[in-house]
């Protein structure tokens, strides 16, 4: 007997059946997917994208930490092109006598290659220990030696690459290729801002020159643009082309601004997956209010004159730094999450990069920096802000005990072992962690014990901020991504 169900343009009773059954098992699947936040950004979730709100809402807009935080911002002093341990924190009294001697039978690996040992090169500065917790420090830093009874050494580091280009990118994103959001971009994407007149992050670069890659080390990669960095300079417009266009006034831009939202709003509610365009909203209305808030921020005739004698304005050589470490200090003092602060810019001795001579290179960067690090912790502990404010201090890499060419006192690129420090939000002061061995050449530890990595380093920046980094994703391209990568990582308990 025929039935409707028999015509070529309907299926069998036994397709329907089975059909049927096989949708209500799609149904408990999408389910659970959902569940599991498999179709964000893939315009089935209309309530959520990586965590991120849409509907034309501001992505940036504060969100609850997974826990108690310890710090609410971040100041990352990054001494670009890699300074040597040996030469600033790590004391190594059995390098001296070594000094101009040929030694073999340890494997050093820089931009050179494969290297068995070679010439050593003694340390060019005498050390001294300082404070409560004697802790040792270079004749490089007087002023900065004052504090290290704020100040977490971490004399154990170590990075996958030795080459500029790919360790910064590790410093700053946690991969080696270009692509995946900064460790500043995660915080915001994590945590929001607290201020909606000023960007979340913000970098200010060397007058000399960015650092290799440039923007690719504070972008927000596979995230929405609106968690990416923002550059900002210490003088003049703060922030390349943020004025208003021709003789546009400020109502017109505002009647401008207010049919550009309407027209994107409609076509954000057809299209709610769309973080870009919501991102995009967001990121005009932020534009809008910084031309107002912006260049008060930079503004420091309210800031005394012992305030920038603190940060060593008043000397020739330090005061470019010094402007920008007490910008930083404005920036945090005004609810921005993350602030990067890179002291070296362009090639060579621009930089912290010493393969010739170590002393007139060190000599410079440290004279350049040492009082207006010591000014940002000072300042920052006097206001009240150190304690929620996580201030880390350190380049890509480090340096080679051994010299590089068959004259001089340079040095060759060092990821096996090399030191950073972290001062404020909760991380224990007075106190060094880790060790690399003699000659200052390799981080030791038994079965990785007090032998860390970056994504450690990323770890307990993010734990102090109140993020989990085992569980702060984003889902991209079907995997929920982590700047810890897929095998997670722990803190480094030592200093928190």
């Amino acid at each position: 007997m025929s039935s409707t169900f028999d015509s070529p343009l309907d299926p069998t009773r036994r397709k329907f059946i089975n059909q049927l059954g096989s949708g209500f098992t799609t149904l408990a699947l999408t389910g659970m997917l959902s569940s599991e936040g498999f179709f964000k950004g893939r315009g089935f979730d209309t309530a959520d994208h990586g965590g991120e709100s849409l509907g034309g809402h501001n992505p940036l807009a504060p969100k609850p930490p997974h826990f108690a935080p310890k710090a609410k911002s971040v100041i990352f002093l990054f001494m670009y092109g890699g300074p040597s341990q040996m030469e600033t924190f790590d004391y190594k009294p059995k390098l001296y006598p070594l000094d101009g001697k040929i030694v073999r039978g340890f494997e050093t690996h820089g931009r050179g290659g494969h290297r068995d040992g070679g010439r050593v090169v003694g340390p060019k500065w005498g050390f001294k220990q300082y404070g409560e917790s004697g802790q040792w420090v270079s004749d490089l830093f007087p002023n900065l030696a004052t504090c290290v009874d704020d100040i977490a050494f971490i004399k154990s580091m170590t990075a996958i690459s030795p080459i500029h280009g790919s360790a910064l990118l590790q410093m700053n994103s946690g991969e080696i290729i270009s692509g995946s959001p900064s460790l500043g971009s995660w915080v915001n994407y994590g945590l929001g801002s607290v201020n909606a007149n000023l960007p979340g992050f913000v970098v200010m670069v060397d007058p000399r020159g960015g650092p290799i890659s440039g923007a690719k080390n504070w972008s927000s990669g596979y995230m929405p643009a609106v968690y990416q960095a923002t550059t900002m300079r210490p003088t003049g417009d703060p922030i390349l082309h943020l004025g208003r266009f021709g003789k546009l006034s400020k109502s017109q831009q505002r009647h401008m601004l207010d049919t550009l939202r309407q027209y994107n709003s409609q076509h954000l509610s057809d299209h709610v997956d769309n973080s870009d365009l919501a991102a995009r909203i967001a990121s005009y209305e932020l534009a809008f209010r910084m031309q107002k808030h912006a260049p008060e921020a930079i503004d420091l005739n309210d800031e005394s004159e012992e305030t920038k004698e603190l940060y060593g304005m008043n000397d020739p050589v330090a005061k470019e730094y010094g402007r920008r470490c007490l910008l930083a200090r404005r920036m945090v003092e005004r609810g921005v999450r993350f602030v990067q602060v890179y002291s070296g810019g362009g090639h060579n001795d621009d930089n912290w990069d010493a393969h010739t001579d170590m002393e007139r290179n060190h000599g410079l960067h440290c004279r350049e920096t040492d009082k207006p690090i010591t000014g940002l912790l000072t300042d920052l502990k006097r206001r009240g802000l150190l304690d929620e404010t996580i201030v880390v201090w350190g380049g890509e890499f480090g340096r080679q005990p051994t010299a590089e060419y068959a004259k001089g006192s340079g040095r060759d690129h060092n990821a096996k072992g090399f030191t950073m420090w972290m001062a404020g939000g909760g991380i224990k002061g007075g106190i060094s962690v880790g060790e690399t061995d003699d000659f200052g050449h390799k981080a030791q530890g038994t079965l990785g014990v007090d032998k860390f990595q970056v994504k450690h380093l990323h770890a307990t920046i993010l734990h102090q901020m109140g993020l989990d980094p085992n569980h702060l994703t984003y889902f991209y391209s079907g995997l929920k991504r982590k700047i810890v990568g897929v095998e997670g990582a722990g803190i480094i308990k030592q200093v928190v």
